[in-house]
Order: C-alpha cells, then sequence, then structure tokens
C-alpha cells in the first residue's frame, strides 16, 4: 500500500510540474470586418469625390475650389482686404444652412440662428470646423462635403441620414481674436 502511495504521489509531483499552458481563445476571429469596412468607406469616398467634381462643373454660377480637407468651396461674398482668418481659439459670429446635393433643405440658417463659435474647442461637424478656418470677417461661401466630412455613417439622429453628402452657405459675420489671460 505504501508503494502505491508512493507512485501517486510522485505521478502527481511530476505532472503538475509541467510549465503552464496558455488559454487559446474560443473563437477566432480575422479582422475581415474592419477590412471590409475600410474598404466600403474608401469606395464610398471615392464615388462622393466624383459626384462632387461633377456638380461643382455643372453648377454655372460658381467657381468651386479644392480643399485640402477633401471638400470643395466657391466663395459667394469675399472680402478683398487682407484680413484675418480665424484662428484656434478664436471666438467666430456665424451662420450656415445644411442641404443635400440635390437641394433639399436639412436645416434652414433661421432654424440653426447666428451662433457664436470657439474655434477647435467647441463642436460642430467635422467640414464646418475646416471651413471657419477658410473665410475671413464679412465674407460667405458654399461648400460641398463628402459624407465623410458632414455626419458620417450615423447620421445625426433627426434629419440627416448615414452617409449623406453636404451642401453648406456658411456666412462669417465677426472674428475676434483669443484674448491671452
Amino acid at each position: 500500500m505504501r508503494k502505491v502511495l508512493s507512485f501517486v504521489f510522485l505521478l502527481l509531483l511530476f505532472t503538475s510540474c509541467q510549465e503552464p499552458q496558455p488559454r487559446r481563445p474560443i473563437e477566432v476571429r480575422s479582422g475581415s470586418f474592419l477590412k471590409t469596412s475600410a474598404e466600403r468607406n474608401k469606395r464610398l469616398l471615392e464615388q462622393e469625390t466624383t459626384w462632387m467634381q461633377e456638380l461643382a462643373q455643372k453648377d454655372s454660377l460658381r467657381t468651386y475650389q479644392s480643399s485640402a480637407s477633401g471638400f470643395m468651396y466657391a466663395y459667394e461674398k469675399r472680402v478683398p482686404e487682407a484680413g484675418a482668418l480665424a484662428a484656434a481659439g478664436d471666438l467666430v459670429t456665424l451662420t450656415y444652412d445644411i442641404r443635400t446635393w440635390n437641394e433639399d433643405t436639412l436645416y434652414r440658417r433661421e432654424e440653426i440662428g447666428i451662433l457664436r463659435y470657439l474655434v477647435d474647442k467647441e463642436e460642430l461637424f467635422p467640414g464646418m470646423r475646416y471651413s471657419v478656418k477658410l473665410l475671413k470677417e464679412g465674407e460667405s461661401a458654399t461648400f460641398l462635403y463628402p459624407s465623410s466630412l458632414g455626419y458620417g455613417y450615423h447620421g445625426n439622429d433627426d434629419r440627416i441620414g448615414p452617409n449623406t453628402p453636404l451642401k453648406c452657405t456658411l456666412e462669417i459675420f465677426k472674428i475676434e481674436p483669443e484674448t491671452e489671460n
């Protein structure tokens, strides 16, 4: 009996001294969803960029320029005098409207009202944040944004659906430079 117990004890001792085995995941995911989503978004952006360029060419009333941020814009009112552009921390008084590329009004400028926007310190949709920095006091312009610079794949839960490209007319009334405290 002693030999059997000693044998069992030695057997347990040797089997319990093994290296710990790493746990393996129950389910292995390949990451293909992210790759598929990224490819879909690239195709959507290419398609919207093509449409945006075609829309800009068809507009005989305006001359559109491309921005480094991926949208296009045309001045409605331009101030010829040299003036300062808005910079981070400046307080800008502005108004804008939001339309689809088919000219369906989503938000009228009267609904939005006159805003006082602290540049890069408050929330606006991405395209509008870039646009505010392109205009001087007293200027206005029409902007064409792909959906990625609008409200993106989510929309705004109200009137703007997912992946909706936007057209906005922005007017800057006043730019108050950031004051040092």
